[in-house]
């Protein structure tokens, strides 16, 4: 066992929350610019250069210029090899990031320096703190006018709930930024600006004690500026604490900015230093160890189309345990079938390379030919355990999805149950009848506009969609409930899965409990199951 026990102890996985426009995929590409994995990095937005972001691929995301899905790089730095898995920053995408933190050993949280914490970022902390992942905090923009620092912090731990100890302290922002205060060397950073797309800029470390020196960089209103921060800071914030940083209770904070490269290769040396090797995970038999046990893996994601010449699906698996070798045998769990996983690929976006071998702690995408299902568990033949599942969110906006051109029943089926197996959204039949009346559920609305457009530009067909009153939908656990005699309120529909597990939906949240009143026994959950 021992052999691969180096390469599983060289792995760091971690996933980048953030709110949208926080900076996040910009801090990614300047991770790949240290890690030298990309030569120039690409403007997100596709303003400056004709170029996108290296990790949004899908077109929708080229055109407006936002993260729709996760999408998994790897590289190599300082004698590490790390896997970031970066996530959608907008909130109609939260399931896709939710699944992605299930595949992470650890979160990086990018805050907006002049906006604080918002919305999102608290949705996808509390996912973080579910899990109890440390979190590292990239306090992003420097470069612009940022709020009051002791302010942001204070944000931070009111509205997550955690304790924040800074590393380094910013000196000045916006225009006026000077560089940053370490705190453990007890020494300024400063930086000439870089080039925007490019790594190379000139840092200069100047000790706190040299006073002439710090004058000439950041001059004298700055130096008593730091000097009374420095005390206070001392004084305020939160000892560092590498066990408590590990056990999810305090985030290590660090300022910068992604954009001129400012703080970021700080934060990544910083960073390395403080995170884990791959994670034990939980199984059925209890907690499966990276290096002592064999291969095993699970599913998390699930990508259709990744590549339009191929019309192939993509399921995405984190490997927990062992080592992946290219034509090794392993058992799909729920599938019950012992089978060799078709071409494993490492994806760097859209680019693909193919594997010979893989590691606990990596990520790998597999050719699907439909098999697989979110929160599938694989592991070797002669083994047999599954990794608990990952809960579904409810959807909370529903519409009937309607086809204009019914000659194409039969790609309009495809398409709509391929997209629904990714996750993104929920397919569901009226009782009672079958394909031809479908409803759809989704946790973010503009997933509706991502169903239009994928259906038309990836499978050819157009719909019509129409909005439904409902906002609340519950699973049955009691599978001897008969629905054809079930008493519900006049808001509520009667559903089914693709799998035909009934479902009732609800216009009004107290219908809910009305209807639970009504049948004796019945038993309503808020969560599906994988």
């Amino acid at each position: 066992m021992g052999s691969y026990a180096d390469e599983i102890n060289k792995r760091r996985t971690f996933a980048i929350i953030s709110h949208p426009d926080a900076g996040k995929t910009t801090l990614t590409e300047k991770f790949l610019l240290y890690g030298g994995a990309i030569n120039l990095a690409g403007s997100v937005k596709g303003k400056a250069t004709a170029r996108h972001a290296v990790s949004d691929w899908m077109e929708i995301e080229k055109e407006r210029g936002i993260s729709v899905t996760s999408s998994v790089l790897q590289f190599q730095y300082g004698g590490f090899c790390i896997n970031i898995l970066d996530t959608p920053g907008h909130q109609d995408f939260s399931e896709d990031t939710y699944r992605t933190l299930m595949a992470a050993d650890s979160a990086v949280m990018v805050i907006d320096a002049s906006k604080g914490v918002e919305a999102q970022t608290r949705k996808l902390f509390k996912v973080c703190v579910m899990r109890r992942i440390p979190i590292f905090t990239f306090i992003n923009k420097m470069d612009r006018d940022a709020g009051d620092t002791f302010e942001l912090l204070d944000e931070i731990e009111k509205e997550l709930g955690i304790a924040t100890c800074p590393i380094n302290w910013p000196i000045g922002s916006g225009k006026e930024f000077k560089g940053v205060y370490d705190r453990e060397n007890r020494c300024v950073v400063t930086y000439s600006d870089t080039e925007k797309g490019t790594k190379e800029g000139h840092a200069t470390t100047i000790p706190i004690d040299d006073e002439g020196m710090l004058l000439s960089h950041i001059g004298e209103a700055f130096k008593e500026q730091l000097a009374d921060e420095i005390d206070l800071l001392d004084g305020a914030s939160a000892e560092y604490d590498l066990e408590r940083i590990r056990a999810g209770e305090l985030t290590p904070v660090f300022f910068g900015s992604a954009l001129t490269n400012f703080g970021v290769e700080i934060f990544l040396q910083h960073f390395l230093k403080m995170t884990t090797t791959p994670l034990p995970r939980r199984a059925d038999i209890g907690l499966v160890d990276p290096v002592e046990n064999t291969f095993s893996a699970f599913v998390f994601k699930i990508q259709a189309n990744m590549n339009k010449a191929h019309r192939d699906r993509i399921a995405f698996m984190r490997i927990c345990s062992g080592k992946y070798e290219a034509s090794m045998e392993v058992k799909h769990v729920q599938g019950g079938k012992v089978m060799r996983l078709s071409q494993p690929q490492q994806i760097m976006a859209d680019e693909r390379k193919i594997l010979e071998e893989a590691y606990a702690g990596d990520i790998i995408g597999v050719f699907d030919p439909g098999i697989f299902a979110i929160g599938d568990t694989l592991c070797m033949p002669k083994e047999q355990f599954q990794y608990e599942g990952i809960p579904t969110f409810a959807p909370e906006h529903f519409a009937r999805v309607r086809q204009l051109d019914t000659m194409k029943r039969k790609q309009f089926v495809k398409g709509i149950t391929q997209i629904a197996q990714e996750g993104a959204i929920q397919i569901f039949q009226e009782f009672n009848s079958g394909m031809e009346e479908i409803i759809v559920g989704v946790v973010g609305v503009l997933q509706f506009d991502v169903l239009k457009y994928r259906l038309e530009n990836e499978y050819n067909v157009e719909i019509r969609l129409d909005n439904l009153p409902y906002e609340h939908i519950r699973w049955i656990e009691n599978k001897d409930i008969d629905l054809n005699t079930l008493t519900g309120t006049s808001d509520m529909k009667k559903i089914k899965d693709l799998k035909g597990n009934p479902l009732l939906l609800f216009v009004n949240q107290w219908s809910i409990g009305m209807t639970a009143e009504r049948n004796a026994g019945l038993v309503l959950s808020e969560f599906g199951k994988n």
